[in-house]
């Protein structure tokens, strides 16, 4: 059994596309692109298709991820190019790779997210986020199905910063982001006749979850900040929180690099075989 792994996105109008709703039409984008499949045993059989960490339903993503079974080898190049074609403009397939090291969840500890808040002075935000920089702790509340549920949303938080939509996207690049990473600072997608502050936040996957809404929350209690309308959220990347260096790394890096450990190991183990 092959396992293939799988980045996608969700951009432009698509970003409202719920998870439940995806997941239909990868199926779909699967039987029509005829990838042959491994199934869960049962009496319901499903394709064997992983998901790992959805965005939230109405923010955009440059950096989802997901894992499918197969029961014949494909390559995963030519697969991505079939799945893609498959599925509408907005949710795109822009890498896979042979799964060859186990734990993708496990490497999915941060994201980084831009947040778009339109109406809203970038001095504005600038002090607010400076603010909470300095804050020990920012108590949110959260909605939940048990109720109310209040939590400090501080310490998830890695880095928060304010900038303009010129360095949004080496912003984008620093942090590990891939050069076709489509952001919400371009002039195109936001008015040139009222203000406009662009937040790029980094945030550990702990628990209780913290989300770019619960910055935002956090924002509002610090420095009474509140955006006139809705923030337009973008995942730019998410993968393993570097410490040292202070980057959220490709959770798809040791894959590669265990595909191409065997190549470069051939010629010195031929150079050491008996003659």
């Amino acid at each position: 059994m092959q396992r293939i792994r799988l980045r996608y996105t969700k951009r432009g109008r698509l970003r409202f596309t719920s998870h439940r709703d995806f997941q239909r039409a990868f199926e779909r984008a699967l039987r029509r692109a005829e990838v042959p499949m491994a199934y869960s045993a049962g009496f319901t059989p499903h394709p064997k298709v992983s998901y790992a960490n959805a965005a939230p339903t109405g923010t955009g993503s440059e950096a989802e991820y997901l894992e499918i079974a197969l029961t014949e080898a494909r390559d995963p190049e030519q697969l991505r190019a079939l799945l893609d074609e498959s599925l509408p403009t907005g949710l795109d397939i822009v890498d896979a790779v042979e799964a060859r090291v186990s734990g993708l969840a496990d490497r999915l500890t941060a994201s980084v997210w831009e947040l778009r808040l339109d109406g809203v002075d970038p001095a504005d935000a600038a002090r607010a986020v400076a603010a909470f920089d300095a804050a020990e702790s920012v108590e949110v509340q959260r909605m939940t199905k048990n109720g109310v549920r209040t939590f400090d949303a501080r310490p998830a938080v890695v880095e928060l910063e304010s900038t303009d939509a010129s360095d949004a996207k080496e912003a984008a690049a620093a942090s590990g982001a891939s050069d076709t990473t489509e952001t919400h600072s371009s002039q195109a997608d936001r008015p040139t006749d009222q203000p406009c502050a662009i937040l790029r936040l980094v945030v550990r996957h702990v628990t209780p979850a913290v989300r770019p809404d619960d910055v935002l929350s956090g924002l509002r209690a610090v420095a009474d900040l509140a955006p006139p309308v809705p923030a337009a959220v973008t995942r730019l990347a998410q993968g393993l929180f570097d410490e040292e260096t202070g980057t959220v790394t490709d959770p798809l890096a040791p894959d590669r690099e265990a595909a191409t450990a065997p190549t470069e190991a051939e010629p010195a183990a031929a150079a050491t075989a008996p003659a």
